[in-house]
């Protein structure tokens, strides 16, 4: 989760209240402090509250928690003149697009410092690292309008951010750092994206960099934001989120006209709750009048419209808000926790470990001490790093997610070992050796069952390492197996084996096949082995146990 570094001075300045009364409460607000340090503090927010991954956006929550500034936020947007223009031929690539105009910034280092961390934190929890969401943010007296946002041929060139020479956009996928990291969003395409004013000056190669020509410094005024993405109403939510921060400096938002729309509009959307239903959920004895005076705390606009039902406006902001639920737990957070008295349950009973638990525990005891450190990598993941990466054939028994939100999360793991493989590339820059491993649920075709990976990474991994592993995990779980050649295409031939029970191949060790080393980044050997743990169950298990 974000964790959002706000100065003192500035955070101060903002809510209107010292330090010391802001870092007692922000625990009672649902965030963790990580650090306090001289001169600011590092707090770790929830990722389904971007709108406080800013000292802005903070300091306008706790003025309402504080009862500095209750009630619904007003924000003014005049039309700007301004307009976009969109090229059909991004329909397929990156289609959609938001923006805005933002005049009279004041910036310092600390606001400066807040806006990067703000882009950033967005692009992950919103943007999903950029493929869903990417932010540019532009020196609007650099640019003229109109704008064009346009499908480039790969060739166009511009000087881009931090870099002194201009650089064809295949060129900044390759030689950029930012080019690098983001390039798969964009190599598919045989146009890529590009954001251009009436010049032909280039503003942006969304979502990979902005160019140098509008790099935003301590005197920039005015402000041309930009969002592209592939989910509209993600799109808008990272404009509304950066636009109100903004304002709450004391900035003026105006609209930029985008086809037949003007965007954006920073309205609230109304509700209508039943309070008896979240005061039965909170176990609270309150009246409507107690509800409004609380969601007002929490910055939403409240009126009761008839009894028992209170007429919410959800500032533009809270993107979070899906649900009355997820406004009867604001309700809660205003109240506070800690005031609700604590009750024994009416029925007692006691429990003992699930024999799955039991013997998951005991896989995770035998690989601690072997020396690995356990992950807990993603349940979902996509058939590229289940098996394009690994080398093996997409065998149609993975089981695919009906509305994926991204590309990234397309399908239930089906294996645990690629994505200890993916877990080694995010962490190349660890001293070795690395010897890590996982253990958890995997699901093929329609069937759940248990799975325990392990790799080990460093100069001298090799076949020898994971056999013994393999050989250390069979004898103390007891199962009867024998180990037979395999042809696993993940592994290095006649460095690879398969683990057998009866007649059914249970798992399989070896080294790495370097193809897939390459695929994953990786320059050291590594070494490792996948187990299906249903054969730790039919021989530990006793009779009946499901």
């Amino acid at each position: 989760m974000p964790v959002i570094s706000l100065p003192y001075a500035y955070l101060e300045e903002l809510v209107g209240s010292d330090r010391d009364t802001i870092l007692s409460r922000i625990p009672m607000f649902g965030a963790d402090i990580e650090r306090i340090e001289e001169d600011n503090a590092d707090i770790e927010f929830f990722a389904n509250r971007p709108d406080l991954f800013s000292t802005e956006g903070v300091a306008r929550a706790m003025r309402g928690f504080l009862g500095i500034e209750t009630g619904l936020p007003e924000y003014r947007v005049e039309p700007s003149g301004m307009s976009f223009s969109i090229d059909p031929g991004l329909s397929g690539i990156r289609p959609y697009l938001g923006s805005a105009v933002i005049r009279n910034v004041s910036f310092n280092e600390e606001s400066i410092v807040s806006l990067m961390g703000l882009q950033e934190s967005l692009h992950w929890a919103v943007g999903r690292g950029r493929g869903k969401v990417a932010i540019g943010i532009h020196d609007l007296d650099s640019v003229k309008p109109p704008f064009r946002y346009l499908a480039a041929d790969p060739d166009t060139s511009f000087v881009p951010l931090d870099f002194d020479r201009e650089m064809t956009m295949r060129e900044i996928l390759t030689e950029h750092p930012k080019g690098r990291d983001y390039a798969h969003l964009v190599e598919p395409y045989s146009r890529y994206p590009l954001i251009v004013d009436a010049n032909g000056d280039v503003l942006s190669f969304p979502p990979i960099i902005n160019g140098e020509l509008t790099r935003v410094t301590t005197s920039t005024a005015n402000i041309l934001l930009d969002t592209t993405g592939t989910d509209q109403r993600a799109v808008m939510t990272a404009v509304n989120i950066i636009c109100t921060a903004f304002a709450e400096n004391g900035a003026d938002i105006e609209s930029i006209t985008i086809g037949d729309s003007e965007v954006p509009t920073l309205a609230p959307v109304d509700r209508v709750v039943d309070a008896s239903e979240c005061f039965k959920l909170l176990g609270l004895s309150l009246t409507d009048s107690d509800m409004v005076t609380l969601l007002e705390a929490m910055r939403y606009g409240a009126v009761p419209e008839a009894p028992g039902r209170i007429r919410v406006r959800v500032p533009c902001y809270r993107a979070d808000i899906l649900h009355d639920w997820d406004i009867f737990e604001d309700v809660g957070i205003a109240y506070g926790y800690g005031k609700i008295e604590p009750l024994l349950p009416p029925t007692f009973t006691s429990g003992r470990g699930h024999p799955y638990v039991r013997m998951m525990n005991m896989v995770r005891e035998i690989l601690c001490g072997m020396g690995y450190l356990e992950m807990m990598p993603f349940t979902l993941t996509n058939d590229r790093i289940l098996f394009g990466m690994m080398n093996r054939d997409h065998d149609g028994r993975a089981m695919r997610v009906m509305h994926p939100i991204t590309e990234d999360h397309t399908h239930v793991r089906c294996t645990i070992l690629p994505l200890l493989m993916e877990t080694l590339q995010m962490n190349v820059h660890r001293e070795l050796p690395q010897r890590l491993f996982a253990v958890g649920d995997v699901v093929l075709e329609d069937h759940t069952r248990q799975s325990v990976a392990a790799v080990s990474m460093h100069p001298e991994s090799d076949f020898s390492e994971i056999y013994a592993l393999s050989d250390v995990l069979k004898r103390e779980l007891n199962i009867p197996c024998t180990v037979t050649e395999s042809d696993d295409p993940a592994f290095i031939s006649g460095r690879r084996a398969d683990i057998v029970v009866g007649e059914r191949v249970v798992g399989v060790f070896g080294e790495i096949y370097p193809a897939v080393l390459t695929a994953f980044q990786l320059e050291q050997p590594v070494a490792g082995l996948e187990l299906d743990l249903t054969a730790v169950r039919e021989c530990l298990s006793p009779p009946g146990t499901p």
